[in-house]
């Protein structure tokens, strides 16, 4: 009966993780108009309730996942709640009034196939509890570099492109989130209130004020079809990667369960690449460059200048001595 109910849940946060997305990227993309990357965007999103609604969805489908895994191992848990591209992909076809295609549904059952595979294989053994500042600075370092290396390649692209610069750097950012997040966790159960002069919940802070704007970013850029497979591929592997290289965790036991593990990633990524062609992403693309064009001429024409020989200037004479030029 327990495993009914950890499934059931965890199905259930899946869910609401999918309409979350959706609601708030239905927002994002009326936001559009503002540059990427700009806290202004953020700014100018919470005072929306409809995109603070999408945002209690998803917290609320963590809460879910959290009763979940009160009825049900994680290696239960996970998987199922990895699968909200297949909830999502139906819905914005029918947001979209499109039917799916079978690359669509094939695109969404690899990359829900792959994180399944990777995510069940990839169960950890118990490492360092709590880690040091210093055994923290290379995975700091690498997901800032992976995300000023995002943010500077999504500048010089547009369409699906940019969407999946901005969302792989969101994922990255949010597997970095989940691994401090365990941290505090930790730290908190050792030392209470202590928590609060370590720099744990601080760094957790920014790195979610920067998940959101890269996550925004994303939604607003172009298709939720295309933006939240990656985002769901990239943040557990961030996540798994920064608890075997900081916490110690032990994860494939064999070279054959770690090439299984690999496979499930690769299977993942296969995925994104087919539906990054299919018939939903480019419709939600299309619809959403109605929206952004207009922002995405003001960001790459350069104001037309005339030509010099047309804007030769005369001068007449006018009272007291005083003269004005004049374009012909």
């Amino acid at each position: 009966m327990s495993t009914a109910i950890a499934a059931a849940a965890a199905l259930a946060a899946a869910f609401c993780f999918a309409v979350g997305s959706l609601v708030q990227q239905g927002v994002a993309v009326r936001e559009s108009g503002k540059p990427i990357l700009s806290f202004r965007l953020l700014l100018s999103l919470v005072r929306q309730r409809r995109w603070v609604a999408g945002v209690m969805l998803a917290a609320g489908s963590f809460a879910i996942q959290g009763l979940a895994l009160a009825f049900g191992p994680l290696t239960l848990v996970q998987p199922l709640a990895a699968t909200d591209v297949l909830f999502a992909l139906p819905l914005i076809a029918r947001r979209n009034r499109r039917r799916l295609t079978i690359r669509d549904a094939a695109g969404a059952a690899l990359v829900t196939a792959g994180l399944i595979i990777f995510l069940t294989v990839s169960a950890p053994r118990a490492g360092a509890r709590i880690p040091s500042l210093s055994a923290w600075l290379p995975a700091l370092a690498a997901v800032g570099a992976v995300t000023l290396g995002s943010a500077f390649a999504a500048w010089h692209v547009r369409g699906p492109a940019r969407v999946i610069w901005l969302a792989a750097a969101a994922g990255a950012l949010y597997g970095l989130l989940d691994a401090l997040t365990k941290n505090s966790v930790e730290i908190l159960a050792v030392s209470g209130a202590h928590v609060l002069a370590t720099w744990a919940p601080y760094a957790m802070f920014v790195v979610a004020v920067f998940g959101a704007l890269f996550g925004q970013s994303a939604y607003g850029s172009g298709a939720l079809s295309l933006s939240l497979p990656v985002i769901d591929t990239v943040e557990p592997v961030a996540a798994v990667t920064i608890g075997a290289t900081v916490f110690g965790e032990r994860l494939a036991s064999s070279a054959p369960i770690l090439a299984v593990q690999l496979a499930g990633a690769a299977l993942a990524v296969a995925g994104i690449a087919v539906l990054s062609r299919s018939s939903v992403v480019q419709t939600e693309t299309k619809l959403s460059a109605r929206t952004t064009g207009p922002a995405l001429l003001a960001e790459t024409l350069p104001v037309p200048t005339p030509p010099a020989a047309a804007v030769r200037a005369r001068s007449r004479p006018l009272a007291a001595g005083k003269r004005e030029p004049y374009l012909r």
